[in-house]
């Protein structure tokens, strides 16, 4: 699934360390970088080598190390960094942990249903971030903190993102025909990939764009629900309004770092709306509805002890998370957005495995 995020910040790191000379914007957590560029320079007169062969190893050794150019990435590297590939984690695991207790209360495993869903859930989440890149290209390439992407960078043409963002959506759509004899997937997919689509253009309109993207997200456990039984129930349901308020929650965070350039370019986002303080609130408000959902969910799931503590430690991962994000300082957002929300939809993934294995 896609992410503004994506929204993602190692990688804009990396492509910005070589610039001598970047700016960055003071809240970016890509300030702790800002050395790149600067000389270092010693203290009294320089020394002069003490014959000309040194200086000549000295010179030798300078045109060696300036020489030394770092290897172009592969075309495959191009494209796991422009859909931030490692991402995935947001949404995966939560369909994962549908299809397990599905399988584990309702209908019997079969390989093929595992494969669909890790199909639909790559093709689909591919497509909707190469399209937010490609409709974000010049967005991107005005703001400091991501001129560095693919696009805006030159290392992908926007052709070439456009047609990788087709063929993805396709892939998609012929995934479904897995689950078949259910014809819902593949009825339901068209409208699915619009609705994730049609994030990358929320922002220019709604500064609630960061629950469009949550909605897109919670689908997750809907759909798998849905692909394996032909029908909803309860449990998917709760799980959804979890995924609902928890991205919302953390893709506010992480917009926080933006909202000045938002703001700027007349682009619409709670923070460059409401303010820091406000935005920051309102996450808070929102992840503590995220958590009255999970234990909603717990309840509902007839899952055991494993997966009740496994959500008090959800809480206090929250807990720390809006600690450490602050409207005078933005440095760990990045911190906040990936690292600590990783641990969540993992964590919660491997606590129901645990807790179906154990109690069964």
């Amino acid at each position: 699934m896609p992410h503004r995020y994506e929204w993602g910040v190692a990688a804009d790191f990396v492509q910005k360390i070589g610039k001598s000379g970047e700016k960055f914007p003071k809240s970016s957590p890509s300030a702790v970088f800002r050395t790149a560029g600067i000389g270092l320079r010693y203290g009294g007169r320089p020394r002069k080598p003490a014959c000309p062969s040194d200086q000549q190893t000295k010179d030798n050794t300078v045109n060696a190390a300036s020489n030394t150019a770092p290897a172009e990435p592969t075309l495959l590297a191009k494209y796991l960094g422009l859909i931030r590939f490692s991402h995935t984690i947001f949404a995966l695991p939560f369909a994962l942990l549908t299809a397990i207790l599905a399988w584990a209360k309702v209908t019997p495993f079969q390989p093929r249903d595992l494969i669909g869903i890790l199909l639909c859930m790559v093709f689909a989440r591919t497509a909707a971030m190469a399209f937010n890149r490609w409709a974000d290209r010049k967005i991107d390439a005005d703001n400091p903190r991501t001129a560095g992407r693919h696009i805006p960078a030159g290392l992908l043409s926007a052709r070439n993102v456009l047609l990788f963002t087709i063929a993805n959506g396709l892939g998609f759509i012929a995934s479904t025909l897995l689950f078949w004899p259910n014809i819902w997937p593949l009825v339901l997919s068209v409208p699915v990939l619009a609705f994730l689509l049609g994030y990358s253009y929320v922002k220019r309109f709604s500064m609630w764009a960061h629950y469009w993207l949550a909605a897109a997200l919670m689908l997750s456990p809907l759909a798998t629900w849905i692909a394996l039984t032909g029908s909803l129930a309860w449990p998917p349901v709760a799980l959804a309004a979890v995924i609902f308020f928890w991205v919302g929650g953390f893709d506010t965070i992480y917009a926080c770092q933006d909202a000045e350039f938002d703001r700027e370019a007349g682009l619409y986002s709670l923070p460059s709306r409401l303010g820091i303080p406000k935005a920051l609130k309102l996450a808070a408000f929102s992840h503590l509805v995220c958590l009255a959902c999970l234990f909603g969910f717990w309840w509902l799931s007839g899952l055991g002890l494993i997966f009740l503590a496994a959500v008090v430690i959800v809480a206090g991962l929250l807990l720390y998370e809006h600690s450490i994000v602050r409207p005078d300082d933005l440095s760990r957002a990045g911190v906040a957005f990936f690292q600590i929300n990783a641990l969540i939809s993992i964590g919660l993934l491997v606590a129901g495995i645990a807790d179906l294995l154990l109690t069964r």
